[in-house]
């Protein structure tokens, strides 16, 4: 079973999942930005976090044979905060860069009107960089939510194509199965979705545009929910070939629009970083 995971926050991950992402075929992810677990205090303490996604969690994945990439966002949570806006000023210079195959995660945490325009502006950004979007739907009032993203998406003028809506659910997914956005599900061990739920939605709604993803993250959350959903699709009568779309194809089709995939050599080997003072530097 090959995987590629499009939702990973690693960032909050040991070497240890990378380890077992690796055994259990996990070749390639992409990790979006998301907050930091508290509020934070300045616009540097983005570009650190951006600077360390393009540069530091890609060594550290490519040490254990997995492809980093990252999707580059001010993230709804944080979008509230006035001392996070400045962000919006300098994501140009990260969307432009190698590995960054998205602008994400953006969308709703509490539908608040900071949220929005902060949606808008990087749906716009999106376009401006050719990029897809990762849209975070959000965990509370998820119907509305998810039907006044896509009212965003549609006034934005953004390909459909281009677009996932994650964090999707039996009740959300008919809201986006017609409108020819991506469809993203989050496999966790207690809350969300989960790899037997997603795999009736599966067999309801086919598996084109599906994007299943483990977004491991602080709070607890398992780094082999894909490969379990493939172990419980392919218990429940999918074939190979299907779980390859749904694990492999599909992840790589989506983030594929970037033109920005690295999925054609291995990953960087430890002696490439070696003249980076600053990987070196974290790594001793």
């Amino acid at each position: 079973m090959r995987i590629f995971d499009p939702h990973i926050h690693m960032t909050s991950r040991t070497t240890d999942d990378y380890e077992a992402m690796y055994a259990a075929g996990v070749r390639a992810l992409v990790e979006p930005a998301f907050w930091l677990g508290q509020p934070r205090t300045n616009v540097g303490s983005f570009t650190d976090y951006f600077d360390g996604l393009i540069g530091w969690e890609r060594f550290r994945a490519a040490r254990f044979g997995i492809r980093h990439h990252c999707t580059m966002a001010l993230n709804p949570k944080e979008a509230n905060d006035p001392r996070c806006a400045g962000v919006l000023d300098v994501l140009p210079r990260y969307l432009a860069k190698d590995g960054v195959v998205a602008v994400g995660e953006v969308g709703y945490d509490s539908m608040t009107d900071a949220e929005e325009r902060a949606f808008a502006r990087q749906l716009e950004l999106a376009a401006e960089h050719e990029l897809p979007v990762l849209v975070h739907t959000p965990h509370r009032d998820k119907i509305a939510g998810t039907k006044r993203s896509l009212d965003v998406v549609r006034e934005s003028g953004i390909p459909p194509e281009r677009v996932v809506l994650d964090h999707l659910n039996e009740v959300t997914v008919g809201l986006v199965a017609g409108t020819g956005c991506w469809m993203g599900f989050s496999i966790y061990p207690d809350t969300k979705m989960d790899e037997h739920r997603m795999v009736a939605i599966l067999r309801e709604h086919g598996t084109a545009r599906m994007l299943v993803n483990s977004a491991a993250d602080w709070g607890r959350s398992d780094p082999l929910k894909t490969f379990r959903t493939g172990q419980a699709m392919l218990r429940g009568g999918f074939s190979e070939s299907d779980v390859d779309t749904v694990l492999w194809d599909n992840p790589v089709a989506f983030y594929g629009q970037s033109g920005k995939l690295m999925l054609d050599a291995e990953p960087e080997s430890e002696s490439t970083f070696a003249g980076n003072s600053v990987l070196r530097g974290a790594r001793d």
